[in-house]
């Protein structure tokens, strides 16, 4: 197997010039070899011959692919499998039911045409750090669970960490079947057609009071560690952010008859709308983005009757994005009554600050330090996890792996081979020192 460099002196996993060829690992680990046999398997699934992006949808037939990807890891290491009331998947090693269980992974859904790495490298460096733990010959004193969450990104109904904001109690059923897709179907329905029972949906505190810490290894959505020279990185806080939907409510007309004076065109409240967020995420320090819109009745020559745009908005703390969000918000409805049309608000998701356990975050520090007395970098992140859902529950921590461009949810996505490694190694680190004895 061929790789392209990346301008970096790095080679990013899985972009194949021959699939005939070989792949030559750096570091003799089974946790090494066992990632990059697992990343080829699952490297096709969902992927989109016209973009190179993946397209792993919640309940959809590639999801249920990765479903059995997971299935099939578990099972060939003779861990036990099961699914939940939600449909998260777990794996174990050892019986969860003695409590006090390390558990790791994340998730193998994705974005519209998002990239590899999101979720799905979590997930395999999970199973190649047990790999790894069990070439080291690791006793284990506590049970050790892989999860893959279910919906994380949120990209087929429009609310992300469902699987685990579900289990954690943050969503309620009622809300959860209220969910649905652009083509107007809704959760129930989707998992139903997947094979799962969706009146089984609702909190699970009973299998959450059994994990003693959650891990959560993540490629990083940034820069920092690439600036910073640093492979691995520990995170400190995910920022406030959440998802507001904007309405714009005008008259449809005619585009070649009507005359401008006469419009009442939501296009152009949503268009300076989307000039105001930027201009209030720049004041700010913050980020805002309107990356989502639905047009009605969405006629080449016809004046829209309907401009539905999705803000996304997230910051450092709560009072700058509250200030970013109503800046923007007073600034559409300004617009909005300039060009005479209605504009309705609704903030659909929000997920507070999330400070991760300081106590689990030093341990790791501690365990990743103590052979090299090298400090790890700690990073705060703008992007959600399932860890910082499962936070108000259960100690949690995540670990961060080199993203030499930043880029993510894009198919540009990419971490190079030695740097996954890496981050199979620290996570196995990571995992001998809160479960091992």
């Amino acid at each position: 197997m061929t790789l392209h460099d990346d301008g970096h002196g790095n080679r990013p996993v899985g972009v194949a010039a021959s699939p005939a060829g070989g792949l030559s690992l750096p570091g003799p680990g089974p946790g090494g070899v066992s990632f990059h046999e697992m990343w080829r398997e699952l490297l096709p699934i969902g992927r989109s011959s016209a973009s190179g992006g993946y397209r792993r949808y919640a309940w959809t037939g590639a999801d249920g692919e990765c479903r059995d990807w997971f299935r099939a890891q578990a099972e060939a290491r003779g861990l036990a499998y099961e699914v939940d009331r939600n449909g998260n998947q777990w794996a174990w090693l050892g019986d969860p039911a003695q409590g006090d269980a390390v558990v790791t992974g994340s998730h193998l859904d994705s974005v519209p045409d998002g990239g590899a790495f999101d979720g799905p490298l979590g997930v395999v460096s999970s199973f190649a750090a047990l790999d790894e733990l069990r070439g080291r010959d690791a006793r284990f004193a506590k049970p050790l669970g892989i999860v893959n969450f279910g919906d994380e990104e949120g990209a087929r109904f429009g609310l992300a960490c469902v699987g685990s904001r579900l289990a954690a109690g943050q969503l309620t059923v009622d809300q959860a079947h209220r969910l649905t897709d652009g083509d107007g179907i809704t959760l129930p329905q989707a998992m139903a057609a997947a094979g799962y029972d969706p009146d089984a949906i609702g909190p699970d505190p009973e299998r959450l009071a059994r994990i003693g810490a959650f891990v959560e290894l993540h490629v990083e959505q940034g820069r920092a560690l690439d600036l910073s020279g640093d492979r691995v990185g520990i995170a400190s806080a995910i920022w406030p952010h959440g998802r507001w939907r904007f309405d714009f409510r005008g008259e449809a007309n005619h585009a070649g008859t009507t005359r401008l004076a006469d419009r009442r065109d939501p296009m152009l409240s949503y268009a300076e709308t989307v000039l105001a967020a930027r201009r209030e995420a720049r004041l700010a320090d913050a980020v805002a983005t309107f990356g989502k819109i639905a047009v009605e009745p969405n006629g080449v020559n016809a004046i829209p009757s309907l401009v539905r745009g999705w803000l996304d908005s997230r910051a450092a703390d709560q009072q700058t994005l509250d200030t970013v969000v109503t800046g923007i918000q007073q600034a559409a409805r300004e617009y909005a009554d300039a060009h005479g049309v209605d504009l309705d608000v609704v903030r659909e998701s929000f997920t507070p600050v999330v400070e991760f356990d300081h106590a689990l975050r030093d341990e790791l520090a501690r365990i990743l330090g103590k052979d090299t007395d090298l400090k790890v970098p700690v990073l705060g992140t703008g992007a959600g996890h399932d860890a910082g859902i499962l936070s108000g529950t259960v100690p949690t921590a995540m670990l961060f792996v080199r993203n030499p461009t930043g880029v993510s949810h894009s198919p540009a996505e990419f971490a190079a081979e030695d740097d996954c490694v890496a981050g199979v190694s620290a996570l196995a680190d990571v995992l001998e020192g809160l479960a091992c004895a």
